[in-house]
């Protein structure tokens, strides 16, 4: 019996139809894909593009958050700094300056000797007045004498009541030409005193204006004085400051103070509150204060210029804000600030002091809010905003984040090296 073995038949091949079905097939995907590129592009195109409208249609704003002092805030005056005792020196006496013994910048004690004037007029009348005392005395002596005689006759009835009142009469008239002789004497003594020119106190001869032979003249004959010297007693100051009303009520006697000078920064120097006028010039609406500083170190000038520090009240030290935040509007004054919701409310404040660059809020606000700075005029409440950093603020939290990823790097490197 023949068997017969099964082959596998030859795979049939493809047909022509086929074969031109696949390139139609690969055309029809890349151009689905096209298409469905450009949709997706033209849709991203167009989110990016709704993205920019709305960012740009929203207001971008820049935000601060308000300020408390965590001190005592300073009041800061300009103060006129004057020597405690300040006095011209002139002469009391007519004549020729004899001689000088001290110059400017010397220190002198109470009493020492300045200056003599050359006043022999002076001399010569005190001689006269003298000579005048001595015959008022002998003839208030004669008189006197006489008197008492006369008196003890008209006891025994010697003589006439009459003689006797006329005798006592001359004796007291003698005895007034005597005191008048006295008081010449006392004058012209004190009057050749002032040849003399001595220092009133302790203390610095700030100016001497005359020389050896300068006429002096004591302005007698009704014509202007010449001031001969200029002292100042500059170991202790008196500096004055003009306080505002705003703040007189917090400047007290005894109340501690500072100056400080624009040459010597980083310097305080000591003072007291002495004395305060009591009273607001009506004029400048300020209060003038005296404070005293003790300057036996003799670093500080009479005439000069000092800055004035108060230290105010700190029980109640307010919260400040940039004077640019503050909207004035008919109703009184606001800020705009930034809710939760990124959108704005507007809320009526009260100013207290204006310390210059800032302003304090007396009330209205509670220290936590995003203010606004610069806000525009036409701001009004529900706006929405966007919050942006100042530039310097964002460069400086790039920089600090460089830094940052530098130290980080540094650290990776030394741990792989390990």
């Amino acid at each position: 019996m023949t068997t017969h073995s099964q082959t596998p038949s030859p795979q049939e091949p493809p047909r022509p139809h086929q074969l031109r079905r696949w390139p139609i097939v690969l055309a029809a995907l890349v151009v689905l894909g096209l298409a469905a590129q450009g949709i997706w592009s033209r849709h991203s195109a167009h989110a990016a593009l709704e993205r920019e409208a709305k960012s740009a249609s929203t207001l971008t704003v820049q935000v601060v958050t308000p300020q408390r002092s965590a001190r005592a805030l300073d009041l800061v005056l300009p103060g006129n700094v004057q020597a405690f005792l300040d006095t011209p020196i002139y002469a009391r006496t007519s004549g020729y300056l004899r001689k000088w013994y001290f110059d400017i910048g010397a220190h002198v004690k109470a009493g020492q000797l300045l200056a003599e004037i050359d006043a022999p007029e002076v001399d010569d009348q005190l001689r006269a007045a003298r000579a005048d005392l001595a015959n008022a005395e002998a003839n208030y002596a004669l008189a006197k004498t006489t008197a008492d005689r006369w008196t003890q006759m008209l006891q025994t009835r010697s003589v006439a009541k009459q003689d006797t009142d006329e005798k006592v009469g001359d004796m007291l008239a003698k005895k007034a030409t005597l005191d008048s002789a006295r008081f010449n004497v006392s004058r012209l003594s004190q009057l050749q005193s002032y040849e003399r020119v001595t220092a009133p106190f302790d203390g610095i001869v700030t100016a001497r204006n005359v020389d050896v032979g300068a006429l002096i003249d004591a302005g007698n004959g009704g014509t202007s004085q010449k001031e001969l010297f200029h002292l100042a007693q500059a170991d202790r100051l008196r500096v004055y400051a003009n306080v505002p009303q705003a703040y007189a009520q917090q400047i007290r006697v005894q109340q501690h103070a500072y100056l400080t000078l624009n040459e010597e920064q980083g310097k305080h120097f000591p003072g007291i509150v002495a004395r305060t006028a009591g009273a607001v010039d009506a004029q400048q609406r300020t209060m003038l204060v005296e404070v005293d500083v003790d300057n036996r170190s003799g670093e500080l000038l009479p005439g000069a210029y000092a800055q004035v520090h108060f230290a105010l009240d700190g029980s109640a030290t307010p919260i400040t804000l940039p004077g640019n935040a503050f909207l004035f509007r008919p109703d009184g004054v606001k800020v705009a600030t930034v809710d939760a919701q990124d959108r704005v409310k507007l809320v009526k404040v009260t100013l207290g002091t204006d310390f210059g660059t800032r302003v304090a809020v007396a009330a209205g606000l509670t220290g936590d809010e995003r203010v606004i700075v610069n806000p525009q005029d036409a701001i009004v409440d529900g706006t929405p905003v966007r919050i942006v950093q100042p530039r310097g603020a964002h460069e400086a939290g790039a920089a600090h984040g460089a830094s940052g990823a530098g130290r980080n790097m540094g650290n990776s490197a030394q741990a792989q090296g390990e």
